[in-house]
């Protein structure tokens, strides 16, 4: 078995990642979970949270996705992310902001198929929050 991975990180418009790692721990629809080499076959459904990236038995790298898709072999993991960011990039004002934002639109939105996909948007930025250690910004939908 393999010492590493090769871990594939890809956005919508580019790939943005593509590197040998230790480990990758996924936040997977139904819970985290790790990669390792040796992996067996996985697609899994991705939630908002943060990918780990372990190098020498620690994290080396964490990054925010608001979403996606996960494959994984024993040779590889590779994310289909609707987006990422790295989590300095993350600013707790601009994020706070677009919380106010959204939950405006939501309040003056009619149609359901518009509220449910500003729900969507309120949910990652929920998570960006919760990722910077704040509880949440907006109120239950």
């Amino acid at each position: 078995m393999a010492a590493t991975l090769e871990f594939e990180l890809v956005s919508p418009e580019r790939l943005l990642r593509s590197e040998e790692v230790e480990m990758v721990v996924v936040p997977g629809t139904e819970g985290n979970f790790g990669v390792l080499p040796g992996h067996s076959l996985l697609i899994s459904t991705i939630r908002p949270g943060v990918i780990e990236i372990y190098e020498g038995g620690k994290v080396k790298d964490r990054i925010f996705i608001a979403g996606g898709f996960a494959e994984v072999t024993g040779e590889r993991c590779t994310v289909l992310a609707d987006e990422a960011v790295a989590l300095p990039d993350l600013n707790r004002a601009v994020l706070e902001g677009d919380a106010r934002e959204l939950e405006a639109r939501l309040n003056a939105t009619q149609s359901e198929d518009e509220r449910n996909q500003v729900r969507r948007q309120i949910a990652v930025v929920d998570a960006k929050l919760a990722v910077l250690g704040h509880a949440g910004a907006a109120a239950p939908h």
